[in-house]
């Protein structure tokens, strides 16, 4: 787990994936490489997901493919199944986290409440999804709930764009923000892939400029 969280917190941003059609997972991918964040959360909101995860898996072996929007044990067995590097959830559901840590797959559920954090603390986990972030109270939410428990750290994902990002980046108790700005959906489905790339790139060049 911790591997998985410097990659992500070395990326800054993950990129949140809807994808419709699986023939759009390669060429989403390679613009994903060339913008510089091999990287991307495939959301299971879709029957192209395994799917998307697979092809992107065995065409880009180094990226860093996760899957979102998990809500079953099932889907966590395909994702992973797919080559899904670890599993993220938007909501606290302790059977799917439980079960991820007996298998040892790398899990990030969501977290809005103290007492959703207590559950991740209890089982040892150190960074937890923050879902929806906007919505949920943004920044301040995560310094009020980071206070009290020292050990735990945030993905904050939910209404991040390029005009916030600095906000949330700022805060040493973020390791990395999710956002699908630069991987919007009528962008995938109308093939705009050089697009992406260069949306990409521009996000990637913000996280450097915000860290330096």
């Amino acid at each position: 787990m911790s591997t998985i969280i410097e990659e992500l917190s070395g990326y800054g941003v993950v990129p949140v994936v809807v994808l419709n059609r699986a023939e759009d997972a390669k060429p989403l991918a390679e613009a994903l490489c060339k913008g510089g964040l091999p990287c991307a959360e495939v959301t299971f909101r879709t029957e192209a997901a395994e799917e998307s995860i697979r092809i992107m898996s065995e065409n880009f072996p180094q990226m860093l493919v996760g899957a979102g929007t998990v809500l079953t044990i099932g889907q966590v067995d395909r994702a992973v199944g797919a080559g899904a590097k670890f599993i993220v959830s938007p909501g606290f559901d302790p059977e799917i986290v439980d079960y991820c840590i007996e298998k040892k797959i790398p899990v990030l559920p969501g977290c809005i409440t103290p007492s959703e954090v207590a559950q991740g603390v209890k089982r040892g986990l150190k960074v937890l999804k923050f879902f929806p972030a906007e919505q949920a109270g943004g920044v301040a939410m995560i310094k009020a709930m980071a206070a009290p428990y020292t050990t735990v750290k945030f993905m904050p994902t939910g209404g991040i764009s390029a005009k916030n990002l600095e906000e949330y980046l700022s805060v040493p108790k973020i390791v990395a923000c999710g956002g699908s700005w630069m991987v919007k959906g009528d962008l995938i489905d109308s093939g705009q892939f050089d697009k992406i790339e260069e949306m990409t790139r521009e996000a990637v060049d913000l996280v450097h400029k915000i860290r330096g």
